[in-house]
């Protein structure tokens, strides 16, 4: 099999490792080109290209978020990974596994990580490669990985996200909730939210957002109760969609540019947390962006118009 044959094959895979790794879907992208342009450029054939490629985009990855780790500092506001609306890489045996360590708060909480530590809980325990390849791709001996890994583990167990097993559910709830929005019905939402509902926004300072994080069914309720509505008004529609392998939308202006994306968790029969990106260097890849501080003033025209309650948000 020539090398872009080969590197095609793989490519899926890279990515999803280097996504799981970085939280960004450009940054992922950049290190999948860079790992072809290092095979590109090798004279040597390796003897299992999967080996050989995975620790080349592994290495990118860690360097890359090593830099990275220093801008999140200074980010202005809560940061959340970017939205990812469909993860490359399938593997019917491992489907449930990649569905949950690729969500939204998965991604988080490998945030608390080092950056080789992530890398050997993502090479090992998402995609099951032998502690041989893992020590290869992190540079470490197989003993160093195993430390790697047990560290990994105890930070990852500490907050562990648990999910909705079945998806047909997952599906059902966020029907019903997408449903709830579109009418403004604060009943019907409080009745899908659990007691200890959190909904944050990520605009990183480029635009409008939570002012900070909405906690409880009735909160959380009345603030996306008096919203949506409006926001349909002004020909926005909310586009129901998997957003990191759970229930979410992408809301789009009347022109079909991306305003935001929106994904949920959810736990027994319950909404848990209810997660916004507005960050326009984050939904790029999505699609044209929408101007937010544009439609945050017509919506708030719409509120004084309308008499609608002031929420305590920015559109």
């Amino acid at each position: 099999m020539e090398k872009v044959e080969e590197f095609q094959e793989l490519r899926p895979l890279l990515f999803s490792i280097a996504y799981r790794i970085l939280g960004s879907v450009s940054e992922a992208e950049d290190a999948v080109q860079e790992t072809w342009l290092r095979y590109d450029a090798s004279a040597t054939e390796p003897v299992s290209a999967k080996a050989y490629l995975s620790a080349v985009v592994t290495r990118i990855s860690v360097d890359v978020l090593r830099s990275a780790r220093v801008r999140r500092e200074e980010y202005v506001g809560p940061w959340f990974p970017e939205p990812l609306l469909a993860d490359p890489y399938e593997d019917p045996a491992r489907a449930v596994e990649l569905a949950d360590s690729v969500s939204m708060a998965a991604l988080l909480l490998l945030e608390r990580l080092s950056p080789l530590e992530r890398a050997v809980f993502v090479l090992r325990e998402v995609f099951g490669f032998g502690f041989d390849e893992v020590a290869a791709a992190a540079g470490r001996s197989e003993a160093a990985c195993r430390q790697l890994l047990v560290r990994a583990r105890r930070h990852m167990e500490e907050g562990r996200p648990r999910f909705e097993a079945d998806r047909r559910e997952r599906e059902e709830l966020a029907s019903r909730f997408f449903e709830a929005l579109r009418d403004g019905d604060v009943a019907g939402l409080q009745e899908l939210l659990a007691a200890d509902v959190t909904m944050v926004g990520d605009g990183g300072g480029k635009a409008p957002q939570l002012a900070r994080a909405i906690v409880g069914p009735r909160n959380v309720a009345r603030l996306l109760a008096s919203l949506f509505p409006l926001l349909a008004g002004l020909d926005v529609t909310t586009e129901p969609h998997e957003i990191n392998g759970l229930p979410g939308a992408i809301v789009r202006d009347r022109d079909g540019r991306v305003v935001h994306t929106l994904a949920l968790d959810v736990l027994d029969g319950r909404i848990q947390a209810i997660r916004i990106v507005l960050n326009p260097d984050k939904l790029a890849h999505l699609g044209p962006v929408a101007d937010a501080w544009e439609l945050s003033r017509e919506v708030k025209q719409a509120r004084r118009g309308g008499g609608s309650p002031e929420a305590d948000a920015d559109a």
